[in-house]
């Protein structure tokens, strides 16, 4: 389950207070480059993390590293839950969300809170779903986070984790690491001033425990029946679990 821990900027100090400063810096320019850089495909991932909920109709969820909102204001706009929570160690990110929340009215709806995904700050069994997207693979102790997001999940809840992976068929394979390791930091270095940013993304990637191997992962840490999806040709994927 453990692999070598990958930092945004240097292998000495916390990666925590690392991935922080990071979204900070990008915060502006992040929702922009998302959507640039996956040729608005990661709209469609969203939709279909979201859906996996849809039969549950959750009334309270928790939405862990939740930057900028996106995969919480998904989660009202197909779900119409009573309350959501949004945490994110990055202050800056959070504002971005805090805009688009108020702009669209669901200031009373959703709550964005500054915070460690470690150390959740919820008590025990409260949330009846948990959303991850694009976050897990920033902890800085994966399992320590997984066990918070099992603890403050309600039994018989059910978490949903949209996370990168790695493709592994030929030829999309050799042209995704191309992409990844030298088109999108260039593009990335250019829009948000961060050198180190969009390089981060592609060694965290395949540094992360994807597919099985994070299946596993969430076995260990107390959650059932997890199980996973990959979405187109393995960029990404969908993990299923409940409490």
């Amino acid at each position: 389950m453990k692999k070598e821990q990958v930092k945004p900027y240097s292998v000495s100090g916390s990666k925590k207070s690392q991935v922080s400063t990071m979204f900070d810096n990008i915060a502006p320019w992040y929702d922009f480059l998302n959507h640039f850089l996956s040729l608005g495909i990661d709209i469609s991932w969203r939709k279909k993390a979201i859906r996996q909920l849809r039969g549950r109709k959750p009334k309270n969820i928790l939405d862990v590293a939740t930057g900028t909102g996106d995969l919480a204001l998904e989660a009202e706009n197909q779900l119409k839950p009573d309350r959501i929570t949004g945490i994110d160690i990055s202050n800056e990110m959070l504002e971005v969300g805090r805009k688009k929340i108020k702009n669209k009215g669901l200031s009373g709806k959703i709550e964005m809170v500054l915070g460690d995904s470690e150390m959740l700050p919820f008590a025990d069994n409260t949330y009846d779903a948990i959303t991850v997207g694009f976050g897990v693979r920033n902890f800085e102790n994966l399992e320590k986070g997984l066990k918070e997001m099992n603890r403050v999940l309600k039994p018989g809840g059910m978490a949903v984790i949209l996370e990168f992976s790695r493709p592994t068929l030929f030829p999309f394979k050799q042209l995704y690491n191309f992409y990844f390791r030298n088109v999108l930091p260039i593009i990335g270095r250019i829009t948000s001033k961060d050198p180190k940013a969009y390089s981060y993304l592609y060694e965290s990637v395949q540094a992360f425990p994807d597919g099985k191997d994070f299946v596993k992962a969430l076995k260990s840490t107390g959650f059932q029946s997890p199980i996973y999806k990959s979405l187109t040709l393995g960029v990404c994927s969908i993990y299923t679990a409940t409490k």
